[in-house]
């Protein structure tokens, strides 16, 4: 535990070092806009799909995401704009595609590729926000760069607090993984005896609590905090309390796998590990109770955070975004964690309350993106953004959740040919309200058409039969424009430069 000690007193010195610039600043940095402008908790969990309580048939237990829900908006069908980390949150935070900010791969930040676009904190902090970053919101190995700044972006943030619990630094010898002494990419997984206090994702809620205890007593300037929760991600560590909620032998696996996959295109398989062939059924259940025991563990510490908010006066003039990086298969078509173009891959929770949220407890069924996220919370908080902003404001949807918006989300991800030129080539996935249309290399690698009407688990893929050849051409043609219209001005994907180093804590 020393070693533990040593980072907390280190960081707290960290931390307390800029609040003395914060508040040596304050004087000159009264907001215009006088004590009007909402406060943003940004708050993000890691590889969260959308199978929570607050989602219809959902099965992990999210009490106090639950209570978010009933005060806002639960958008029914958000997705990611890439399914894995790196991307997507460079996407999200840029509010731009990956074709415009040029990352598809992680430990890429895109100061590599568009280095004077601002950032959404970036644009807060320009106008006066005081920006802070607990956790990861940037890539990050996880969980090697824990307690680190990981891939970070220094111009998004005045503060940032990075904490390493007991699963980062004592208990990763006592972790099952898939591969033995590998966690980060792997399915891995530990019921931790210690504490919810004493794990990364505890000390990251008490973090944001000791600033939000602090921010409150500075009305005159406001806040944009970012929360960046580790778990789910693997490994999945949690406290053993909250395995108990998930007992194994009531867990129920994916059936007919088999069947369901004879109809797909292998690039649709292709985020499939070889390490998952090694699964049994028993492991299955308890990787899965690992997970669910993770997202109830990442829940209780969100409840901690927002109990913090009311106790301090801050909910009526806070907006709170809560959402993921993108989704997880748990057994879905044979596959397991991300990286697949299918609804539980690219699917994320996303919930919305506080000011400019008029509507409380309602789901607003219109696909939405990850990438509208900069745009709408610019509008709500009067903060100016960049004009190439790609994203749409879902402004409308907090006060009337049946706005139908732009109609459509927009998902891509990337696969490699052994053998081939181009050896990468990209998969694009449509979502509407009903029909998910996935093409891979512009249709010369396989189509898929599901319609979630009849078919929510996509099991059934209708691309290529004669009665829906009018319905497919006619999607076709709206995601090759959809796909134009996610490049920048120049037409082309902008190009990385400089490589980044990977930070370790333990072994730099």
């Amino acid at each position: 535990m020393r070693s533990l000690h040593g980072l907390n007193k280190l960081r707290s010195i960290h931390v307390l070092q800029w609040f003395l610039v914060i508040g040596q600043l304050f004087p000159q940095m009264e907001s215009a806009f006088g004590a009007t402008r909402p406060n943003v908790l940004f708050i993000m969990a890691d590889d969260l799909n959308a199978d929570m309580d607050c989602y219809p048939g959902g099965k992990a237990q999210t009490p106090h995401l639950d209570r978010l829900a009933a005060r806002g908006v639960r958008f029914d069908r958000a997705y990611c704009q890439f399914p894995l980390c790196g991307p997507s949150r460079n996407s999200m935070l840029c509010g731009l595609y990956p074709n415009a900010t040029g990352i598809m791969r992680n430990s890429q930040i895109f100061r590599q590729t568009i280095p004077s676009h601002h950032s959404l904190p970036q644009a807060f902090r320009l106008e006066g926000y005081v920006s802070a970053r607990v956790g990861k919101l940037y890539h990050y190995n996880v969980p090697k760069s824990v307690g680190t700044n990981g891939h970070d972006d220094p111009a998004s943030w005045e503060i940032e607090t990075n904490p390493a619990g007991c699963d980062r630094l004592e208990e990763e010898p006592f972790i099952f993984s898939l591969k033995p002494g590998q966690f980060g990419g792997t399915l891995s997984w530990y019921a931790s005896p210690q504490p919810d206090e004493k794990h990364t994702d505890g000390m990251l809620a008490e973090d944001a609590i000791w600033l939000l205890e602090r921010f409150a007593k500075r009305p005159d300037r406001p806040f944009f905090l970012a929360l960046g929760f580790y778990r789910p991600h693997t490994p999945y560590v949690a406290p053993k309390c909250y395995f108990g909620a998930y007992p194994t032998a009531s867990i129920r696996l994916v059936e007919g796998v088999q069947e369901d996959i004879q109809d797909l295109p292998a690039m649709a398989l292709g985020s499939h590990k070889a390490e998952h062939d090694l699964l049994t059924d028993p492991l299955r259940r308890e990787a899965i109770q690992a997970y669910r025991a993770s997202v109830s563990f990442m829940d209780a510490q969100v409840g901690r955070v927002l109990q913090a908010l009311e106790r301090l006066g801050l909910s009526e003039e806070t907006i709170v975004v809560f959402t993921s990086d993108h989704g997880y298969h748990l057994g879905e078509h044979g596959l397991w964690q991300k990286m697949s173009l299918f609804e539980e891959s690219a699917r994320v929770p996303l919930i919305m309350a506080g000011p400019g949220v008029s509507a409380h407890g309602e789901v607003a069924p219109a696909p939405v993106g990850l990438v509208d996220l900069y745009p709408t919370l610019t509008a709500l908080c009067g903060v100016q953004a960049p004009a190439d902003l790609q994203g749409q404001n879902l402004a409308l949807m907090l006060k009337n959740p049946q706005a139908k918006g732009r109609g459509y989300a927009l998902t891509q991800v990337t696969r490699t040919r052994k053998g081939l030129q181009p050896n990468r080539v990209m998969g694009y996935s449509l979502r509407t309200e009903r029909w998910r249309l996935t093409l891979w290399d512009d249709q010369r690698e396989g189509v898929e058409l599901y319609d979630h009407s009849a078919d929510p688990a996509e099991q059934h893929n209708l691309a290529g039969k004669a009665m829906w050849k009018d319905l497919q051409d006619e999607l076709m043609q709206k995601l090759r424009t959809a796909v134009r219209q996610t490049l920048p001005a120049s037409g082309s994907v902008p190009t990385l430069r400089q490589p980044i180093w990977p930070p370790n804590l333990t072994h730099p």
